[in-house]
């Protein structure tokens, strides 16, 4: 590795009693702990949904690395009443909980904020308040449909497709850890907490955007290919044909030289005075044709050939690299954006902070295990000592 990965360091001494779980609320909670905050996991005694199996599951190891994992039985009246005492201690607290589970644990709003009026109360769930869904389970792929990611995803004509990224789950998680920074930025200003609230729904609208465009200009529901096409663009076959054996082409609209580029790239230039593909309207005519003769010089190339190729010429190209392309891929690990996490026996290549502090990315640590840091926790936040946390062990509070 070509540099070494550190903390930035930004939100050093910021405290997060997380009570998420699964993913979004768990992304946005680890997107603090790779800025430097102390995340204090609060898990049930089996641990919280998203460890499953003999040790941990691999899901998990990845949206809980750089945390520390404490568990308290938060049915005991004693444990309830341990996490009411790091409320005070807490700069944030995060749940994303179902509608209504966090207040029959006795930890809702009003409950949290009068015990610590300064904190930064952040909510995640699946539809927000005063919809007509409020009370609604959601996962990924609901927030998904329901937010309108699916509806312009696909091939036009064909059934809709829900995008591969998580975006209603880690999307989500992203929006609010930024806003839960520019929280804490205003309270220095002025003293004051905050509740945030998130729906899943509402966030899938938000990274959907471009499909509002569409509805603007055409006066109905956005298609499935909401951008205007400009022949040639979209994903086109190479060797060996495999099944992610293609290159994403783009020609711009707004700048015509991609396709005079890409003609001379292919030795077509006699194709550039030929009326059929002189213009963008006649070029959407004639695009089956156009797809033909970029698709049979693809065909003799790897996508990793064609993109390389392509980009040499000022021609926006991108191969459709798989995860095994990506952690294939040495550049990433010297870059440390790959980095590898090994959580008790098992190694796991992970995708850290994408954004680089002075040129360097942050660490990925290791998500805990199950209750590896009550002890250590509960005597920096509470001050107990060993005698204390014995107690609590032995009564089963923790």
């Amino acid at each position: 590795m070509d540099v070494t990965p550190a903390s930035p360091g930004c939100l050093s001494g910021i405290r997060v009693l997380d009570l998420t779980q699964f993913e979004a609320g768990t992304t946005c909670t680890e997107a603090l702990a790779w800025m430097g905050a102390d995340i204090a996991k609060v898990e049930p005694p089996r641990g919280e949904a998203g460890r499953t199996g003999f040790g941990d599951a691999y899901y998990f190891m990845m949206y809980n690395a750089n945390k520390r994992s404490l568990t308290v039985n938060l049915k005991d009246e004693r444990g309830l009443a341990l996490v009411k005492e790091m409320v005070k201690k807490a700069d944030v607290m995060a749940e994303n909980f179902a509608p209504g589970a966090v207040e029959r644990l006795g930890l809702g709003y009003d409950v949290v904020s009068a015990i610590n009026p300064g904190i930064i109360y952040a909510q995640i769930k699946g539809f927000g308040a005063g919809s007509p869904f409020e009370n609604g389970l959601a996962f990924d792929p609901i927030a998904q449909a329901a937010g309108g990611a699916m509806s312009i995803t696909g091939e036009p004509g064909g059934r809709p497709i829900k995008p591969g990224p998580t975006i209603g789950d880690t999307g989500t998680g992203m929006l609010m850890a930024f806003s839960i920074v520019s929280a804490l930025f205003d309270r220095g200003r002025t003293g004051k907490g905050k509740r945030l609230q998130v729906a899943m729904q509402d966030s899938i609208m938000h990274y959907s955007r471009s499909g509002f465009i569409a509805q603007a200009r055409l006066g109905k529901a956005a298609p499935r290919r909401a951008a205007a096409p400009n022949p040639p663009s979209g994903i086109f076959p190479c060797a060996p044909e495999g099944p992610n054996d293609y290159v994403y082409i783009l020609t711009s609209r707004a700048n015509p030289e991609h396709w005079t580029r890409l003609l001379k790239l292919i030795g077509r230039e006699d194709l550039l005075a030929d009326a059929r593909f002189a213009t963008y309207e006649a070029r959407i005519e004639h695009e089956a044709e156009i797809n033909e003769i970029i698709g049979g010089w693809t065909r003799q190339r790897s996508k990793q050939e064609a993109m390389t190729q392509m980009s040499s010429v000022g021609v926006p190209a991108g191969a459709v690299m798989d995860t095994n392309d990506l952690v294939s891929e040495p550049s990433f690990y010297e870059r440390g954006i790959l980095q590898t996490m090994t959580h008790g026996e098992r190694k796991m290549q992970m995708p850290t902070w994408p954004v680089r502090f002075n040129g360097v990315p942050a660490e990925v640590k290791s998500a805990p295990l199950l209750g590896e840091h009550t002890a250590e926790v509960l005597t920096e936040w509470l001050g107990l000592d060993a005698t204390a946390i014995a107690a609590l062990r032995q009564n089963g509070v923790v």
